[in-house]
């Protein structure tokens, strides 16, 4: 017997409309907070030093937004979406606040650090948020938006930085997330109904532990790992034994717990379990490509970064159009299955054609190539996060939205870190090849202000051991690639529900819906 439905909301009713638009302001407040500060980063250690310490920056917002995103979707599963999408843009404000006022080095990473715990909380309970107040069908055309405010990000962010560094202070790189984290704040508080059911919970401590711990250590690895320290180091090898041993005891406790922070049933749901895993593999690609085109656009072809940044718009313009289009798509036919299998066939052949770049390859075909990655990028997070909220019972619908993002961007810490150490590797052979014996181009500090000051003969060798050096990490992403496209042809495809489903009036135990769902229950209790 399926839930009690009730009359689908239009994103064309005000207080939905009000709700899309705020919520489309806390997504871009989390991605501009991954993005804008690159430009940054030489003006900022101008002033406050610490050289050293320059990529903990980064790596801090990034991990503590890896870490609590489950959590805030198991807590927007049990406290109701409102409060904790509140708490997590207080908590993302009062980062930026304190990253402004930082003095020193080790106060920015962790006033980094605090607004990555709100941040991590945006973009989950974000995207949850649309599941409650919009059904599946009309959700595709809202995520594709959503997915579009992430596309636009990835290039405005560097812009936005670089233009605020040049103008105005670093500082206000974190200032300026106050007015649109406040007028959210406003909007939600108004338009967004809290939960109106009271219902008795079993908290989750030790998931909630367990899987930070093990979270943390894994991205510290991979982000680490041949960087700061040597992937055979101890440090290394203590951090990914520690991730092990402890996302081990993770799965021990789950399957344990009266309401776990991320049910196992889930993984038993065709839909969750393969989007999951595909946007891990997208999320390979994505990361790998938008990390290392800059690097060819500044190295081989000798453009400033603000350039390499504007040359990023083709990638932009196709994740932005394949998106939305793909969101349209499934709000007309009801159906998403066929997006996945032609996206990542898409994204595959951007990539080998990235693969195949020399120093001569003209920008017109560059501007292509990436304008195809883009287009493989787009669909997929839009298609996964709406069809995971079509497929898993109402009650855990946080938890599987934040699984899904979750795995995509530990693909994409793990894509940085493995392309790196191919292009390291590959590098250092290719130059040992073509450079006489004993000389040394300093690869440890590779830059175009390096190469610029190498005699041209050697210059010009050690440009064609960067693009060769290049080539394999592509060829990796179209792998990867590849993978994903055959992975989704067992997408199972659940035609997307017209109508929302009441929130249960009797008590919620996760756990026993998700299982509910998995043993012949109907496809409407799954919509």
């Amino acid at each position: 017997m399926s839930d009690p439905v009730q009359p689908a909301e239009t994103p064309d009713s005000p207080p939905v409309a009000l709700i899309i638009g705020a919520v489309a302001v806390t997504l871009l407040l989390a991605s501009l907070g991954q993005t804008i500060v690159s430009a940054a980063l030489p003006v900022i250690v101008g002033q406050l030093g610490g050289l050293e310490h320059l990529t903990w920056v980064v790596i801090a917002y990034l991990l503590s937004s890896t870490v609590v995103a489950p959590i805030y979707g198991k807590l927007g599963d049990l406290f109701g979406r409102k409060i904790v999408l509140q708490v997590a843009i207080v908590i993302f404000l009062a980062g930026a606040v304190l990253s402004a006022m930082a003095t020193n080095m080790n106060f920015l990473i962790i006033a980094r650090a605090v607004q990555g715990l709100g941040g991590g909380g945006l973009i989950v309970v974000a995207m949850t948020v649309v599941a409650d107040i919009i059904p599946p069908r009309q959700r595709g055309k809202v995520q594709g938006l959503f997915g579009a405010v992430f596309g636009v990000s990835t290039v405005i962010g560097p812009l936005l930085g670089g233009f605020i560094v040049e103008h105005f202070s670093w500082q206000w790189i974190f200032l300026i997330n106050l007015p649109l984290g406040i007028l959210a704040l406003a909007v939600i508080a108004i338009a967004l109904k809290p939960r109106g059911v009271r219902v008795k919970h079993s908290i989750d401590y030790w998931g909630f532990v367990l899987l930070s711990g093990g979270l943390t250590a894994f991205v510290l690895a991979t982000s680490l790992g041949g960087n700061t320290w040597g992937w055979f180091s101890p440090q290394i090898i203590g951090l990914l034994v520690f991730a092990i041993g402890t996302l081990a005891g993770f799965v021990w406790t789950e399957a344990r717990a009266a309401e776990p922070v991320l049910p196992l049933s889930l993984f038993k749901i065709n839909t969750f379990a393969l989007t999951s895993v595909i946007s891990f593999f997208v999320g390979m690609a994505m990361f790998g490509s938008i990390t290392f085109l800059p690097m060819y656009l500044q190295l081989a072809k000798g453009v400033s970064p603000m350039d390499s940044a504007l040359q990023l718009v083709p990638m932009m313009v196709g994740m932005i159009g394949t998106s939305m289009l793909s969101g349209f798509f499934m709000t007309r036919t009801g159906r998403y299955k066929r997006l996945p299998q032609l996206s990542t066939l898409v994204l595959t052949i951007g990539c080998l054609l990235l693969a195949t770049m020399q120093l001569d390859t003209p920008a017109w075909a560059i501007a292509i190539y990436m304008f195809l990655v883009g287009a493989g990028i787009g669909p997929v997070n839009s298609v996964s996060i709406t069809a995971t909220q079509n497929a898993v019972p109402r009650a855990v619908v946080g938890a599987a939205t934040a699984g899904n993002t979750l795995f995509r961007q530990i693909g994409g810490s793990i894509g940085v870190s493995i392309f790196g150490a191919i292009f390291a590797s590959g590098l250092a052979s290719h130059l040992s090849a073509v450079l006489p014996e004993g000389a040394d181009v300093g690869t440890g500090s590779f830059s175009t202000q390096a190469v610029a000051s190498l005699p041209e003969p050697v210059q010009a060798l050690v440009l064609e051991a960067f693009a060769s050096a290049l080539h394999p990490v592509f060829f990796t992403a179209a792998g990867v690639s590849i993978l994903a496209f055959g992975l989704s042809f067992f997408l199972e495809e659940l035609p997307l529900a017209t109508t929302l489903r009441k929130e249960p009036e009797a008590e919620i135990d996760a756990e026993e819906q998700a299982s509910a769902a998995l043993v012949g229950a109907p496809a409407s209790v799954r919509g």
